[in-house]
């Protein structure tokens, strides 16, 4: 069984839960409070040199790092990973946008703002530049959504898992969804997928994965 070594209310973190919980694979979860420093022991260490979490424990001494890379492994021959090589491309185009444009901006205001107690005052500096910055992310997604259901594939896959972790956040972090109406539509979409568990919750058992991508 994987040992799922994650922060509750880290989006990173969510992420793998949720894919987890989609393709209905048991796991072992192990809470790693990174505020307390506890992704900064030397056991940890250990296991992940980079300190942070998530991190996937997939055998003995073999860890796997980096959420996306994650949701990769995890997703592999589900619905959730494309099959052709254009959606596979275009699923991973997104989630390397996923990282370089969004996580930075929204997950860096989340962060700060929501989880660290005084972190507004601390980086009063840099929420501007967040502000702007995840607001011009979340037009191209927006963009993207008016003509599109999902992000790749033209069905529920990793890309729009990486994508729902920080901006199902956003509004907990400043930011207005209100003049993104394709966004709030794709996000109740994602909610609706069989299996789905939100951030604080527990996942549930899918009897046939396969349903996923039918959105039964």
């Amino acid at each position: 069984m994987y040992k799922l070594y994650s922060m509750q209310r880290s989006g990173n973190s969510y992420k793998v839960r949720l894919a987890l919980a989609l393709v209905n694979v048991p796991y072992e979860s192990i809470e790693i409070d990174i505020l307390r420093g506890e992704s900064r022991t030397p056991e940890f260490l250990a296991k992940n040199p980079s300190g942070q979490v998530p991190l996937l424990e997939v055998g003995e001494d073999r860890y796997l790092a980096e959420s996306n890379a994650i949701l990769w492994y995890v997703a592999g021959g589900t619905p959730l990973a494309p099959e052709s090589r254009i959606d596979r491309a275009e699923a991973l185009q997104w989630m390397f946008f996923e990282q370089h444009a969004l996580e930075p901006n929204i997950g860096a205001a989340y962060f700060w703002l929501s989880l660290v107690r005084g972190g507004r005052d601390l980086q009063t500096h840099a929420l501007e530049d967040w502000m702007e910055r995840g607001y011009a992310a979340l037009q191209v997604m927006e963009n993207h959504l008016k003509t599109n259901e999902y992000f790749a594939a033209g069905q529920l896959t990793v890309a729009d898992i990486a994508l729902y972790g920080y901006t199902h956040l956003a509004e907990r972090c400043d930011f207005d969804l209100s003049t993104f109406p394709a966004i709030r539509k794709w996000l109740r979409r994602v909610e609706q997928t069989p299996g789905f568990v939100p951030m604080d919750g527990r996942p549930a058992r899918i009897d046939n994965p396969a349903s996923i991508a039918a959105g039964i």
